[in-house]
């Protein structure tokens, strides 16, 4: 037996592995949990986010209170002003209307964005619950499915574990440069071997010139210029 009919009897154990494998990850299970896990953080990101702008909401109405209770301290002071200093023209008259148009303009502004921060608050606390308990749903499912899934992995491994047992011991006899090769190919092309059918590339269909199929048949190590597959016939 040579190295290349020893590296294809290594690649169909390997295979049985990698199928075994990708089958794992293609379980319904699997997939049902990583979706729950994915939904799972998006809520904890919304939540964050919620909070966040709660948080942003009640500094904004701090600084409206101080701003409001600035602007009444001011027109007060401008109500003391006028009954104390009476205008004496209607210049002075129309500067302290302007002044109290423009305090009580601002005091309308700040009571308006105060409401509709109000507005705001409630229908964030409001999306603040349905979240959380959304995230409440989410964690009561995912965990009973994630321990059968475990349970299930656990069994699985065992094969997996008794196939790549099997798959080692092919590799008695392989030198290094081959499995270097070997693995190299497998990077990019799945399996890194194929068989030479008709004189094509079993791989991917790629025909050979006639030199290159005397080489393959001959038993040297050929590479497909297409796909990069090593080729045994």
């Amino acid at each position: 037996m040579n190295q290349l009919e020893r590296l294809w009897e290594y690649q169909q154990a390997d295979v049985e592995v990698d199928n075994l494998e990708a089958s794992i990850r293609r379980s319904p299970k699997r997939q049902k949990l990583v979706k729950l896990r994915d939904s799972y953080q998006d809520l904890q990101k919304s939540l964050k986010q919620i909070e966040d702008e709660i948080l942003a909401m009640v500094d904004r109405m701090d600084a409206l209170k101080d701003a409001i209770g600035l602007a009444e301290d001011q027109l007060k002071q401008l109500q003391t002003r006028i009954q104390e200093q009476p205008a004496d023209s209607s210049e002075d008259i129309r500067a302290f209307i302007e002044e109290a148009q423009r305090l009580s303009g601002s005091l309308n502004d700040f009571e308006q964005e105060t409401r509709r921060i109000r507005k705001n608050a409630a229908d964030r606390d409001r999306m603040q619950r349905d979240v959380k308990v959304r995230l409440i749903a989410a964690r009561d499912e995912f965990i009973p499915l994630r321990d059968e899934y475990d349970a299930e992995y656990k069994d699985m491994q065992v094969v997996v574990e008794q196939l790549r047992a099997k798959a080692r011991e092919k590799l008695d006899g392989i030198e290094a440069e081959y499995l270097e090769k070997y693995n190299s190919i497998k990077q990019h092309s799945v399996p890194p071997m194929a068989r030479l059918q008709e004189g094509q590339c079993g791989g991917c269909n790629m025909s050979f010139p006639s030199s290159v199929l005397h080489s393959i048949k001959s038993g040297k190590l050929v590479e497909c210029e297409t796909c990069g597959r090593m080729i045994i016939v």
